[in-house]
């Protein structure tokens, strides 16, 4: 009777070793489940590689991209979006802000920024874009077309030029959220938020 008992008992420890380890299985493979689809669909992290957006953002910054908002939205006049450039030999991230919307018609005179003839209202840090590049002449945007600059315009390769031009939407990864170090949301950062309600 003994020997049974202890037979049963150690079954019964087997059967809960063995479930223990299926629970903790299914946690980990839940947890890499969770990070893939956070990384694939919701947030990325991406760090500037110029100097392009000073002072809002700088280089070597490592930003949190917010990949879903775009996807129940549509990009406003002066979110700071992460697009994807294609290279020579490979595709990669760009940051810059947009200025241009679809449809809309963008040309630079004298350093100044006009939007379907009407001179905009920037950001009062944003340095004058002194080169218009291809905005010398009326941009007209297209369907799920952005016209985007660098908020460092003297140094900023964006859409006044053709190796990047005009946005797709399809080419936008999602918006510049948050500056992990120092942190700040980059919608916060220079008062952007006081700009929000021109379109």
């Amino acid at each position: 009777m003994e020997l049974k008992f202890d037979y049963e008992k150690t079954s019964k420890e087997r059967e809960a070793m063995i479930r223990e380890i299926i629970i903790w299985a299914a946690c980990i493979l839940g947890a890499i489940l969770a990070a893939f689809l956070i990384t694939r669909f919701a947030l990325e992290k991406t760090t500037l590689t110029d100097s392009s957006m000073n002072t809002t953002l700088e280089k070597n910054n490592q930003i949190i991209i917010n990949k879903f908002v775009y996807k129940i939205t549509d990009p406003k006049r002066h979110d700071v979006i992460v697009f994807e450039q294609k290279g020579k030999e490979h595709i990669f991230y760009n940051v810059k802000r947009i200025i241009g919307l679809p449809g809309e018609k963008v040309s630079i005179k004298s350093g100044a920024v006009y939007i379907n003839d009407k001179k905009l209202e920037e950001i009062a840090f944003v340095t004058e874009a002194l080169n218009a590049g291809l905005a010398d002449e009326e941009i007209k945007l297209g369907k799920d077309e952005y016209f985007v600059l660098g908020d460092n315009r003297i140094n900023s390769e964006d859409s006044r030029y053709a190796n990047i031009g005009n946005v797709k939407k399809s080419d936008i990864v999602g918006k510049a959220w948050i500056r992990l170090k120092p942190f700040g949301f980059v919608s916060k950062l220079n008062l952007i938020e006081n700009m929000e309600g021109q379109n």
